[in-house]
C-alpha cells in the first residue's frame, strides 16, 4: 500500500452527528496528535473493520469540514494490523480537528496549521535543560513543577582505569539518559546533531528565546547556549595531551532518586590500559569541537577558537593513537559501557568536520583515505548512531562548500545520498504507517532510528530540494507523534496519549505524576523475541529496553523539528 494513495472526496451530508457530541477517543483511528502543516500530505490510519465514511470535524463548527471514504484494507506485517487509510490532504483550513468514523467514534484531536511544530520543538530542546548536571534546574516558565537541586557537584575522582590519581573537575554536561552518567561518545553524536540543526536552520533558531539559564546574559543564541553547557563538559574530559577519557559516572547506577540525593563519588573512567584515553571519545570531540568552531564564531570568536584548538589537539592525539579502544567496563565499574571495537568511523567524522571548518587539504586527504576503506558510502539502510558515525562524516562532506574540495569524490557521495534518500522515501511510501523502519530495525531505541532517517532526509533535502524528501521527513514525525500502531505519541507531554512512565530517574522520584516533558522514549524493541516487532513497546518505567530516554534520541528529533518549523 502506498502512503500517497489519493482517495476521492464525496459531498458533505446533512445527517451526520453534530460536532458538539462527545465520544471517547478511539485508538483504532491513528493520527498524528500534533497535526499537519497546511500544504502537506495528511493521512490517518484505521485498524478496525468499517464500512463507514470518515468525517473531519473542525472545532467550533457544527458542520463536517470533509467527508471521505475510508480506504481498502492492507496488511502491515511488522505490526500485524489491517490498515485502512484516510487521506484528507485536500483539507487545508487551519484549525483543530477530530476524525470520526461511523461506528468507531472519534480520533484524538489534532491541528492543521503551519506553526504546529513550534511547541514540540521548544519542549524537545528544553528537555536538554532538564538533563543538566551539577546545577539547579527548573523548566519554568513552561513547566515550573519540574525542578531539582544540583547533584554531582563535587570534584570527581580519577578511577584507576584513567591512568591518573587524584581529582578532576568534570562538573556540568547533560545526564546521558534516564540515569546520571555522562558519556563522551554519546555526547559526541548528540552535540554534533544539535550543532548541525543550528547550522542548517540558523535563520530560524538564532533569535528564539528558550528561557534557558543563560537567556539575556550573552550574545550567544539560546539554542547554542544550551548546547554549550554540554560542550563545556566535553572539553573538561580532554587531557592536556589532547586525548579524552571515556566517561564520568559513579561506579554503579543509582537507585531511582533525585540528582542531589546521589552521593556516590563521580569517577573519571578510562580504558585501563595503553594510553588510558580512547580514540572514539577523542575523535568524537575533534568532530564536535570543529563544528562548534563554525557555529559559535559569529557570536563568540574566542570560544570558537578554543573549540578549534581543542579539535586540532584531539585530532593529533587520534593520529598518534588511532586504535585505543574502550570495549568493556574496567573492574569495579558497571554503568553504561558504550564500547566500540572500531574507531575508523569516528576518525572519519573528525577529518570531515575539521576539513569543512579549516579548508586544510591534509584533513581532506585523511578523510578520503579512510572513506575508501569501505566499499560503499551512504545507503538507505545505515542511519547514523553513536556506534557508527560514518554517515555523519559523509553527509558533512556532501554539504561542504570549499573551492579545494575533491569534486569527484564529493559528487559520488552526493549521488549516493540522493539514492539513499530515494530509498528511504520509497520505503516510507510503502509502509502501512508511512515510516522508514525495516523489520530488523525494531531494536533498542528504534524511535531514534526513525528520527535519524529523518535527519538523513533533511540533509538530502538541503542539497536536492525535493518535496518528496520534505514530506518523508514529516511522515517520520507523524509516526513519532501518534500515527503508529499504538495511536501514541512517543514524546512525553506531547499529544493526548503520551508516555506516562519513562525509565527516567527524576521522572519517577520527583513526586509529580506526569514525567518530565519533551522526552522521546526508545520505542518498540523486538529483542524479547516476540512478534510482531512493531507491537513490542510498553509504557513501563522498569523496562529500559523500550521506555528509557536518551540525549542521542532527542537530538535527531530536535533536528527534524527544527527543519519543520
Amino acid at each position: 500500500m502506498s502512503c500517497l494513495i489519493a482517495l476521492a472526496l464525496v459531498p458533505a451530508m446533512q445527517d451526520f452527528p453534530n460536532a458538539t457530541q462527545t465520544a471517547p477517543f478511539n485508538t483504532a483511528i491513528k493520527v498524528c496528535q500534533i497535526g499537519f502543516k497546511t500544504s502537506e500530505s495528511k493521512m490517518a490510519m484505521v485498524t478496525t473493520q468499517t464500512d463507514g465514511d470518515a468525517i473531519l470535524w473542525r472545532k467550533g463548527s457544527d458542520r463536517p469540514a470533509l467527508v471521505i471514504p475510508v480506504g481498502p484494507a492492507s496488511a502491515d506485517a511488522d505490526s500485524g494490523d489491517e490498515i485502512r487509510v484516510i487521506d484528507f490532504s485536500k483539507l487545508r483550513t487551519p484549525g483543530e480537528y477530530t476524525i470520526e468514523v461511523k461506528g468507531l467514534g472519534k480520533s484524538a484531536p489534532f491541528r492543521i496549521g503551519d506553526d504546529i511544530f513550534a511547541k514540540p520543538f521548544r519542549m524537545s530542546i528544553r528537555a536538554f535543560t532538564g538533563q543538566r548536571a551539577s546545577t539547579d534546574v527548573s523548566l519554568a516558565p513552561d513547566f515550573p513543577q519540574y525542578h531539582y537541586k544540583a547533584g554531582h557537584i563535587g570534584m570527581a575522582e580519577y578511577h584507576a582505569s584513567s591512568g591518573k590519581a587524584g581529582q578532576r573537575d568534570v562538573a556540568g554536561g547533560w545526564y546521558d539518559a534516564g540515569d546520571y552518567g555522562r558519556y563522551m561518545v554519546n555526547s559526541g553524536i548528540t552535540t554534533g546533531t544539535l550543532l548541525w540543526a543550528f547550522e542548517m536552520n540558523s535563520s530560524k533558531l538564532a533569535k528564539l528565546k528558550l528561557d534557558v539559564p543563560e537567556t539575556g546574559k550573552s550574545r550567544i543564541p539560546d539554542f547554542l547556549s544550551e548546547v554549550k553547557y554540554n560542550l563545556d563538559w566535553m572539553l573538561k574530559m580532554q587531557d592536556t595531551d589532547g586525548g579524552c577519557w571515556h566517561k564520568a559516572t559513579t561506579a554503579n547506577f543509582s537507585g531511582f532518586i533525585m540528582p542531589d540525593q546521589d552521593k556516590s563519588p563521580v569517577q573519571v573512567v578510562g580504558t585501563g590500559k595503553g594510553a588510558f584515553k580512547n580514540s572514539t571519545a577523542t575523535a568524537d570531540l575533534a568532530a564536535v569541537a570543529a563544528i562548534a568552531a563554525r557555529a559559535y564564531r559569529p557570536y563568540h570568536r574566542d570560544y570558537a577558537n578554543k573549540c578549534l584548538n581543542a579539535a586540532r589537539s584531539a585530532y593529533q592525539w587520534v593520529r598518534d593513537h588511532p586504535n585505543e579502544l574502550f570495549q568493556r567496563n574496567p573492574q569495579g565499574i558497571s554503568t553504561g559501557g558504550y564500547g566500540d571495537g572500531d574507531a575508523r568511523d569516528e576518525r572519519l567524522w573528525a577529518a570531515a568536520e575539521l576539513y569543512r571548518s579549516t579548508g586544510e587539504v591534509s584533513f581532506q586527504d585523511d578523510f578520503i583515505a579512510l572513506a575508501k576503506l569501505w566499499p560503499d558510502t551512504l545507503t538507505d539502510s545505515a542511519p547514523p548512531g553513536w556506534p557508527q558515525v560514518r554517515p555523519m562524516a559523509l553527509m558533512t562532506f556532501a554539504m561542504t562548500k570549499l573551492s579545494n574540495i575533491d569534486k569527484g569524490y564529493q559528487n559520488r557521495v552526493i549521488h549516493d545520498l540522493g539514492v539513499a534518500a530515494d530509498g528511504i522515501t520509497a520505503r516510507i511510501n510503502k509502509n502501512g504507517y508511512c515510516m522508514p523502519l525495516k523489520t530488523n530495525e525494531y531494536y533498542w531505541g528504534s524511535n531514534s532510528v526513525v528520527a535519524n532517517y529523518a535527519l538523513m532526509l533533511g540533509v538530502a533535502d538541503s542539497i536536492f530540494h525535493k518535496p518528496a524528501y520534505r514530506q518523508a521527513t514529516m511522515d517520520c514525525l507523524h509516526y513519532l507523534f501518534g500515527r503508529n500502531t499504538f495511536a501514541q505519541s512517543f514524546v512525553t507531554h506531547v499529544g493526548v496519549y503520551s508516555p506516562l512512565n519513562p525509565h527516567h530517574r527524576w521522572s519517577v522520584a520527583d513526586g509529580v505524576r506526569e514525567p518530565w516533558p519533551g522526552l522521546l522514549v526508545g520505542g518498540p524493541n523486538a529483542d524479547n523475541g516476540q512478534k510482531p516487532p512493531a507491537k513490542q513497546w510498553f509504557d513501563d518505567w522498569k523496562n529500559y529496553r523500550v521506555n528509557e530516554v536518551a540525549i542521542n534520541w532527542n537530538a535527531p528529533l530536535v533536528f527534524a523539528l527544527a527543519g519543520a518549523l
